[in-house]
């Protein structure tokens, strides 16, 4: 190899990873101007066409022929001589006595014998290897016994030798055997090595890939021993070249101990509390249900479920329109049964006390009075609607609800109802499935949006009483899944007897408390009326003691 310095073309998929299994969206093959590529982490090699086939450039150790060139100082990147006699790099010189090319060894992490060499050519900085580095330690591990007080590991030669050279050869400092790509996997081979140190500092490149590659190899630390250094330039080498190296010790010296995502410690916990007390709770239309629940809460998701024609539509209805009168708060609607002009009039219809769906309501009101209505309740109210009758997947949804949550600022959604979602999912088997898949993702973005959601679901046929017929609602009867109860901050479940004889108890619908997250209080909390002339639903006392 030597002074034959070759120039990269390009970088490709390498087969040899790809039939492996591994990295197989990466572009590790090296292409080479003759033709030849190397792949540094299978340590494949791929003669030219004019080349003969074979296998691999691995060698014996006695086959390995050191590198052309000398050790040196590598004045371009403020390297010394000192450090790179300590990690036994050389460097080739043209016949200007201009650096052409550096070589960094690479020694078998058991035995310590040179099994290969890396050569970097400083001109179109291509790479290309001689032996292996398959199988070695990490560059530079061969000079550091195992169980030092302070390990920093670097995404490069020359960052490794540029911290030398800023901690004057003091601490330990290795690098990764070929970048960021492959940092999991050097890290997780030499583990026991790297988990000697009492301490491990990560100080890879400030890019996207150096980021990267520092959450792939997080977890492999014994909690408490990684610290990530973060620079203000790219890399240790800038740092070393614009002479900062004041400025990189502090840094190194602050590095922040990695901890687990979510685990917080008890001295950071002040702003979730004060974020806690800050909650508002808005009481529902009926004073009976707020002594269970306190009310309702923005980041909570609220399942109202009950049998077939149980007036589960009524009481959203109710409020939506209380929420749009009681709140300068931006509404969402999404009613997959129902048509925009269905929905529009319903909240007009619980402003002035009457059903306007119904034919008995149409003369009612002028064109120019309904107009008005429109206006007051609708056309200058901060609510959207979702245009969208039948299913709908539930990716789309998402979507709609992230928009709705995120572009405008709504605070408040409804989802009328979870059945129709899941009607429409493809992939899944049995319903439990799709319930599953749909409720963890709209957890997920209650939690990410802080939007307060409502969500009407149904239940499955009960064992004993029907629905229909006033019997109790429990959370075992939720439709489909566990997953509903489990996600649900609150779930209501209205109960109402519509086959009874006495007209009272048949439009009177009970509102029964059946998981409340919030204050842990459950059972039946008040009872509503149907007026039929009205369309409204108001609260009644029983005649027997709730409470």
């Amino acid at each position: 190899m030597g002074d034959n310095i070759q120039r990269v073309v390009s970088r490709q998929p390498c087969p040899s990873c790809r039939e492996k299994g591994e990295d197989t969206k990466g572009d590790n093959l090296i292409i080479y101007e003759d033709g030849h590529g190397y792949c540094f982490p299978c340590s494949k090699y791929y003669p030219s066409p004019d080349q003969q086939p074979r296998e691999s450039t691995n060698m014996s150790t006695n086959q390995l022929v050191e590198p052309r060139g000398t050790i040196s100082e590598i004045r371009q990147r403020k390297i010394s001589k000192k450090i790179c006699e300590k990690y036994d790099v050389k460097v080739a010189f043209n016949q200007e006595a201009e650096i052409i090319a550096h070589y960094y060894p690479y020694y078998d992490k058991d035995t310590n014998d040179l099994i290969g060499y890396k050569e970097r050519q400083v001109k179109n900085k291509g790479f290309s290897i001689t032996g292996t580095n398959r199988g070695a330690g990490l560059f530079g591990q061969q000079i550091y016994s195992s169980g030092g007080k302070y390990l920093t590991i670097t995404e490069g030669e020359i960052d490794a030798l540029s911290i030398s050279e800023m901690f004057d050869g003091k601490y330990a400092v290795v690098s990764v055997k070929n970048g960021a790509q492959s940092a999991y996997r050097d890290i997780k081979e030499n583990l026991d090595f790297v988990e000697s140190f009492e301490n491990v500092v990560v100080c890879f490149d400030q890019d996207d890939a150096g980021k990267k590659a520092v959450k792939e190899i997080q977890d492999l630390f014994t909690p408490g021993k990684l610290k990530i250094c973060k620079l203000p330039l790219k890399d240790a080498n800038e740092m070393l070249m614009a002479n900062r190296i004041k400025d990189f010790t502090q840094c190194w010296w602050e590095s922040k101990e990695y901890t687990p995502e979510g685990i917080i410690r008890g001295s950071d916990t002040w702003d979730f509390l004060k974020k806690k007390k800050n909650v508002v709770s808005i009481p529902y239309p009926w004073k009976n249900l707020n002594k269970l629940t306190y009310g309702f809460r923005q980041k909570e998701l609220v399942t109202i479920t009950s049998g077939s024609g149980m007036g589960k539509t009524s009481v959203v209805k109710e409020l939506e329109s209380y929420i749009l009168n009681t709140t300068e708060d931006s509404l969402a609607i999404i009613h997959l049964e129902e048509e925009i002009g269905r929905s529009v009039q319903g909240i007009m219809s619980v402003e002035v006390n009457l059903p306007l769906h119904l034919p008995d309501y149409e003369e009612y009101y002028t064109e120019e009075e309904e107009y008005t209505l429109w206006k007051k309740t609708v056309g200058d109210k901060p609510v959207y609607f979702y245009d969208h009758f039948g299913s709908m997947g539930e990716d789309k949804l998402i979507n709609v609800i992230r928009n709705y949550a995120k572009s405008l600022d709504c605070k408040w959604i409804v989802l009328d109802h979870l059945s129709m979602v899941v009607s429409s999912q493809e992939g899944f088997s049995d319903e439990r499935k799709a319930i599953d898949a749909i409720m963890t993702k709209l957890r997920k973005i209650v939690q990410e949006t802080g939007v307060g959601m409502f969500v009407i679901s149904h239940l499955k046929r009960p064992q004993g009483k029907a629905h229909e017929e006033g019997g109790q609602v429990s959370l075992s009867e939720l439709r489909g899944s566990a997953a509903i109860a489990q996600l649900s901050d609150m779930v209501f479940g209205l109960e109402r007897n519509q086959q009874a004889d006495d007209e009272s108890e048949r439009n009177t619908t009970t509102i029964r408390v059946i998981k409340n997250r919030f204050a842990g209080l459950t059972g039946k909390a008040c009872q509503l009326m149907y007026n039929k002339d009205t369309g409204r639903l108001r609260e009644i006392e029983s005649e027997e003691s709730l409470f």
